[in-house]
């Protein structure tokens, strides 16, 4: 079985599924900081910084909390991209049409609509 999720570069060989993720930010605000302990105290952390330090925090749909020695802008430069390729793949041609062919690809369950990410909801 064989599965055609696009792979998101997040530095030093590390990868996460540009389905999943949800938002990539600075570390440097209070509320990062906040999210990052939170995170750490409820093992949804993630360190693929390979010792160096945190530019960047990527959230995913399943709460876990990665950090990432690259900046968010170029994690955001490459999932855009990606995301352009994929939307590029799921435009069937004119003859894949007329054949009733199409292409399938991972459905990851994502957030619906626009409710917020439950670890950047305010604490209440």
């Amino acid at each position: 079985m064989s599965c055609r999720c696009k792979l998101l570069n997040i530095g030093f060989g590390n990868t996460v599924v540009a389905d999943r993720v949800v938002a990539i930010v600075n570390p440097s605000s209070a509320p990062m900081k906040r999210l990052r302990e939170e995170a750490k105290n409820n093992s949804k952390l993630i360190d693929a910084t390979q010792g160096r330090r945190t530019r960047s925090i990527v959230i995913t749909d399943s709460n876990h909390v990665i950090l990432s020695a690259i900046q968010a802008e170029t994690i955001s430069q490459r999932l855009s991209a990606d995301l352009l390729t994929k939307t590029e793949e799921r435009i069937p041609s004119k003859k894949a049409l007329k054949n009733g062919q199409g292409r399938s690809f991972c459905n990851f369950s994502a957030i619906g609509g626009r409710q917020k990410h439950p670890l950047l909801q305010a604490n209440r």
